[in-house]
């Protein structure tokens, strides 16, 4: 009996002993090759971009990982008890290694020959989780032990706690128990309740077997058996245990909704973040800030949904999208599933037709009621200028079976529509700085995420007129300034081909003064100027706005708007004019904030001087960048770079005030509903009105709204910029300049007031019928009439004779 116990005694010491030489060589073999601990603490978990407007509302999230980091003070007690009690109920006490559960591990792996369970403790799935791959082998086995050694005697408890919780998978794509609480219960872990807090920390087992969504049965289960470990181990009483078994499974799911709909904005934020830091900007918790205040964002998603949806059924009903009749209830609730709400235009099935108007199913599984008086728009759509007869009854615009749009009004009833065939942009700066203050790329993201503000190149028609006029008055012309509104014919001998311009009511006006000819929007006005300041002389000038002298055609067309350009372009051009004269660049991003709050970019972009009056001369410095690089901090109290003057004042303010004649007596009659004296603007169309925009402004905000078809083709011949645009700028400017007082430019120094004879264009004598009063720079006043020479030019022009009547060229 003796010798047998000295047998076992020596055989167990041989044993321990091999082990411990094993586990030495071990060591000593791969200790080299293991990464260093310290790491741990400087650790960067990927946390997705997050893009926010000027008042911190949140536009969207980019990323694949849902990951809000939390400190290991912020984490409830009792999550810490369920945790540990599902996890690792001895993880107070081990140094990293639990044996006992290693041997169990073990005694499985020599039963079966394969390894069933891990044995790990939560410091050994740190090391797993940040340093290995989930490879089930013998060899990560041992890194895992030696790193998890190397952790505890590195690391506290609390700081090995904190990096597990922020790591874990936890299904849904949310990593950390942060994410999981916001995910399965839209709030944060400190506030949920004991029995989701063990629901989830039940996951780290088995995500997607235990997801609360997925497996709800499974995941009680679980919970339930947490719940008894932490009774039975003392985290908590009976009563708070009973309690907490009775809790349903409540979880569903919540995606981060966003609190501001921009998405447009988010993705032109998006595209600029990956183009600075690559697809870090998609891991390293950047924190975006960009120059759109949500109330004028929401202001322009409502203009331009409402406008579109106004000159939608101007042009009549399409009919249903599909005709699903004779399914049933359920197959009609499938059908909805698929579809998508866009625009705010919700998908509904017809179930029911009566007098009174319809019966829609939508897709929260509702019967609700479409009122007749809703769909009485609905005359059938013949073409873009005939409609058909108008409907007398509910019958005559759906049947049963008919998938259609409905729009849910605030009091919650549904109005009758459809998806707008048409499409539309508005940009709105800040004329100060280019500040982007809101940015509509279309009707719905949903339905197309073509950016029209941006990528849409489309010719401005009668917009672009204000710079042949600027460019004009900087070259002798005034205001007052006497053109032929005449025919005029131009012929290319070598082509054989013919342009005959005209004006849009096939009208001529005979000689007109600069200023009317503006706000009629006169085409052969806008002809013969360009004509006699000369195409190079306008293109440079043109130039100086923003715009690439590439996309500005080489011709006397140019005169009449057939340069191909974005709105976003046309925004900033035309924002010189509203600024009194100077330079901006439009730009999005204000600031970008790290993950630790740190600020790495605060946006100085070049702005008008405080006192833009004193500026008068136009720079000949080069241009200043409207923005650093997004990898430098602009200093807080750091003055930002003047803009460049790039036109003179006093011409800014003629134009503004010829561009207050088109809102007072012009084609944007319509703003002066409105009802403010500070608005100057014009209208825009092309040709068959395949093209409707208008642009105006105030000091505040300059706007460009353009509306048409991404293929061009005709919105209609009753259709304009002052009919289809001009009600979405109206609407969007009558809310963004919602009790604001009347903010005209300040009139600069060198302008003189003259009373101007209506015939002549000359200085009026006292007591010449009709005279006005016009502005002149103080160089450029008329001459009064006495000092006219007949055969000089026409008067008040500084034409000659020849070039302001009609002419051929050859």
């Amino acid at each position: 009996m003796m010798r047998l116990l000295k047998f076992v005694w020596w055989f167990c010491v041989t044993i321990f002993c091999g082990l411990l030489l094993s586990f030495s060589g071990a060591y000593l073999y791969l200790s080299p090759s293991l990464p260093s601990v310290d790491s741990l603490r400087s650790i960067q978990l990927q946390i997705p971009l997050r893009v926010y407007s000027s008042d911190a509302k949140l536009i969207a999230e980019f990323g694949e990982m849902r990951r809000s980091p939390i400190r290991f003070a912020d984490i409830p007690p009792d999550f810490i008890a369920a945790l540990l009690s599902a996890e690792d109920d001895n993880f107070a006490h081990h140094y990293g290694v639990d044996f006992s559960s290693l041997m169990r591990a073990a005694t499985q792996l020599l039963k079966s020959g394969q390894i069933q369970t891990g044995g790990s403790t939560i410091t050994m799935q740190v090391a797993k989780n940040y340093f290995l791959t989930s490879e089930r082998s013998f060899s990560r086995k041992i890194n895992e032990i030696l790193l998890a050694l190397q952790i505890e005697r590195q690391l506290s408890k609390d700081e090995i706690l904190e990096l597990y919780v922020n790591k874990i998978y936890l299904g849904n794509r949310a990593y950390g128990i942060e994410a999981a609480a916001q995910v399965y219960y839209g709030k944060s872990i400190r506030d949920v309740s004991l029995a989701q807090m063990a629901m989830i920390a039940g996951l780290p087992k088995a995500p997607s077997r235990f997801n609360p969504l997925v497996n709800p049965e499974r995941s009680k289960e679980r919970r339930d058996w947490i719940l008894g470990r932490m009774f039975k181990l003392g985290k908590i009483d009976e009563a708070r245990y009973q309690a907490a078994l009775q809790e349903p499974i409540d979880a569903s799911y919540h995606v981060p909704t966003p609190e501001l709909s921009a998405p447009y904005v988010a993705e032109m934020t998006r595209a600029e973040m990956v183009g600075r830091y690559g697809g870090d900007a998609y891991t390293e918790g950047f924190h975006v800030t960009t120059t759109v205040p949500s109330q004028l964002q929401e202001a322009a998603n409502h203009a331009v949904r409402q406008g579109l949806i106004s000159y939608d059924q101007r042009h009549g009903y399409r009919g249903p999208e599909t005709r699903l009749p004779g399914m049933t209830r359920n197959t009609w609730l499938l059908e909805l599933a698929k579809q998508k709400t866009i625009g705010g235009l919700e998908p509904a099935i017809v179930t029911q037709v009566e007098k009174s108007g319809i019966m829609v199913l939508t897709r929260s599984g509702q019967e609700e009621a479409v009122a007749w008086d809703s769909m009485k728009w609905a005359r059938p759509f013949l073409n873009t200028n005939s409609l058909g007869p108008r409907p007398q009854q509910p019958a005559d615009v759906s049947q049963i079976g008919d998938l259609i749009r409905v729009l849910r009004k605030e009091d919650g009833s549904l109005q009758f529509s459809q998806v707008p065939a048409a499409q539309s942009a508005l940009v709105s700066l800040d004329p100060q700085n280019g500040a982007i203050r809101a940015l509509v790329g279309g009707f719905s993201f949903e339905q197309s995420n073509y950016n029209r503000a941006i990528q849409a190149k489309r010719q401005p028609g009668s917009s672009f007129k204000p710079f042949i006029y600027s460019a004009a008055l900087d070259r002798g012309y005034t205001a007052a300034t006497l053109v032929n509104d005449a025919p005029i014919v131009f012929v290319d001998e070598y082509l054989d081909q013919v342009w005959r311009p005209k004006n849009d009511n096939n009208t001529f006006l005979g000689p007109i003064r600069l200023r009317e000819a503006l706000y009629k929007s006169r085409n052969l006005v806008s002809i013969r100027v360009l004509q006699a300041i000369g195409i190079d002389y306008t293109l440079n000038y043109i130039s100086k706005f923003g715009f690439n002298r590439q996309d500005l055609p080489r011709n006397l067309s140019l005169a009449l708007g057939t340069a191909n350009l974005t709105p976003l372009e046309i925004a900033g051009g035309w924002s010189t004019f509203a600024n009194g004269g100077f330079k901006i660049q439009p730009y999005l991003i204000d600031r970008v904030d790290s993950r630790s709050g740190q600020a790495l970019f605060i946006a100085n972009p070049a702005s008008v001087p405080s006192d833009p009056i004193a500026a008068t001369a136009v720079a000949a410095a080069p241009e200043q960048p409207a923005e650093a690089s997004l990898t430098s901090v602009n200093h807080p109290d750091s003055q930002p770079a003047a803009a460049e003057r790039i036109l003179d004042a006093r011409t800014a303010y003629i134009m503004t005030s010829m561009l207050q004649d088109v809102i007072k007596r012009g084609t944007g009659r319509r703003a002066m509903a409105m009802g403010r004296s500070d608005l100057a603007g014009k209208t825009g169309t092309t040709n068959e009105s395949k093209d409707s925009w208008f642009s105006g402004y105030n000091a505040d905000y300059m706007t460009t709204v353009w509306t048409g078809f991404d293929q061009p083709e005709s919105l209609g011949s009753h259709e304009f910029g002052g009919t289809v645009a001009l009600p979405i700028w109206m609407t969007y400017m009558s809310a963004a300049l919602k009790d604001k007082p009347a903010h005209p430019p300040a009139e600069p120094e060198g302008l003189l007031t003259l009373r101007v004879d209506p015939l002549s264009g000359r200085a009026a004598p006292p007591g010449t019928p009709n005279a006005y009063f016009e502005l002149f720079k103080s160089e450029d006043s008329p001459p009064p009439m006495s000092e006219f020479e007949p055969g000089s030019g026409v008067p008040g022009s500084p034409l000659p004779a020849d070039d302001a009547a009609p002419i051929d060229l050859f």
